[in-house]
């Protein structure tokens, strides 16, 4: 590849917006949901079907419900995005968007997959 080419290719990269945000998994079966943040929502759904598929998603009851209930049962929905490039602290910035979500859908016990904050 010549230089003029590669440098026009990562320029057009560079012009990519990203963005983060916070998504949900819900199982249409039983109404529970897991919520989290990530830096980059590209492909996302993708990526997280994969590592359940896999048997390598880190939270265990969603893991053993996709497994007993199927892909179909579960539904993906990004609840709020943000443009990442206009973000200093990304870590930060992942966690004040989620903690709102958190707070409103309770996400716990019967209602969902994620542990409950500590206090």
């Amino acid at each position: 590849m010549d230089m003029n080419k590669r440098k026009e290719l990562l320029e057009d990269y560079k012009q990519i917006k990203t963005y983060m945000g916070v998504i949900q998994i819900k199982n249409k079966i039983n109404g529970k949901i897991f919520l989290d943040s990530y830096p980059n929502l590209k492909n996302k759904w993708l990526t997280l079907q994969m590592q359940l598929d896999m048997g390598r998603f880190a939270n265990l009851e969603l893991q053993r419900e996709w497994k007993e209930f199927g892909s179909d049962a579960f539904d993906y929905e990004v609840l709020e995005q943000k443009d990442a490039s206009k973000v200093d602290d990304v870590r930060w910035e992942r966690k004040q968007i989620l903690k709102p979500w958190m707070e409103k859908l309770q996400p716990y016990g019967e209602s969902g997959y994620n542990k409950p904050p500590k206090d």
